[in-house]
């Protein structure tokens, strides 16, 4: 038997994440920094395969794999979905991340990735914006009251500094909870709607984090303004048919994971009925942010942001917390081998 030399591994958990504090600006950074590697080809996304133990209206796994190489880190996130974990006083959501070394396959860390779920999600919806929804953007619209819900509303109104925010979600305890915690860390008032029609109608910057059991076209087409910026990201697609057909340009994370054959997602019927082709999309975000392709380049552009998420986004954060780790002397080292 070859010998080897003794292998650690950092485990960060729940707590070690949150003693760590990322702040907005350091997931927006990082986040902001995996977009560009992207756009300039440095990065390897493996489309997310699903594991559904019984039925995805129950719940499901999504398996995440990638690479960014300007980082000299690749990684792995499973990261569970059930939507009634609240019955049990669980999270909807939960993660663990591995990372790598991509040159030599030895392990680097363990990282808890509930909360870099919930940030990353949360940092693309604001960068999408931030490339893509008109400058003064004044109101926000937003759906579903889910854990990525939180960091939507606050990395957007980091950004943007908004006169007006909306919510909506299924249940009123939800929404409500979910709107009294927002008032409370940006220190303005958040406004709770009883209806979808209230909450996006004629909003400027409109986000659609719906978790529905199954496909419902909830969000109409209609209630669209012009020069508004949508994003939805629901695993069941709560829009309608009809929204792409209002939209002057249409942006993915990774048309790998938006492309015909895979399931799930916002717009899956929308690219099954080739009403979104790799023809007729504008650009990956990563492109944008990278300048290879413009965003937003009149105040009347409707634009549709439909991201699926990006391995690369957990990858970047998760390494951006390794590093503050062993700055701080936070979490743990386990013995691999």
């Amino acid at each position: 038997m070859t010998a080897t030399r003794q292998i650690d591994i950092t485990y960060l958990n729940g707590p070690d994440v949150q003693r760590l504090g990322l702040t907005d600006n350091e997931i927006i950074a990082a986040v902001e920094a995996a977009l560009d590697a992207q756009g300039h080809k440095q990065t390897v996304i493996e489309p997310r395969v699903h594991l559904v133990p019984e039925s995805s209206a129950k719940g499901h796994f999504n398996v995440l794999r990638g690479y960014v190489k300007p980082l000299g880190v690749a990684g792995v996130k499973v990261v569970s979905d059930f939507v009634d974990n609240y019955k049990v006083g669980l999270p909807s959501e939960m993660a663990l991340l591995n990372l790598f070394d991509p040159q030599t396959g030895m392990p680097l860390a363990v990282i808890d990735a509930t909360a870099i779920t919930d940030m990353r999600t949360g940092a693309i919806t604001a960068l999408g914006a931030k490339y893509l929804a008109r400058k003064p953007s004044r109101i926000l619209g937003h759906i579903g009251a889910r854990g990525t819900s939180y960091w939507n509303v606050r990395l957007l109104d980091r950004l943007f500094g908004f006169e007006e925010i909306r919510v909506h979600s299924r249940r009123p305890e939800s929404r409500d909870a979910f709107a009294k915690r927002l008032s409370r860390d940006l220190g303005k008032r958040v406004l709770v709607t009883d209806d979808w029609e209230s909450c996006v109608r004629d909003a400027d910057i409109v986000v659609d984090a719906s978790r529905l059991p199954q496909l419902e076209p909830l969000l109409k087409t209609e209630w669209i303004k012009k020069g508004a910026l949508v994003v939805p990201y629901g695993t069941m697609s709560a829009v309608e048919l009809s929204l792409t057909d209002i939209m002057d340009k249409v942006v993915v994370d990774d048309w790998g994971q938006c492309r015909k054959g895979l399931p799930f997602g916002a717009l899956r019927q929308h690219v099954d009925s080739d009403r979104l082709t790799e023809h007729n999309l504008h650009a990956e975000l990563g492109q944008i942010v990278a300048g290879v392709k413009p965003g937003r380049e009149r105040d009347d552009e409707t634009i549709l942001f439909w991201h699926r998420g990006l391995s690369t986004s957990d990858i970047a954060l998760g390494h951006a917390l390794l590093t503050k780790a062993k700055r701080e002397s936070i979490g743990q080292t386990l013995r691999f081998a």
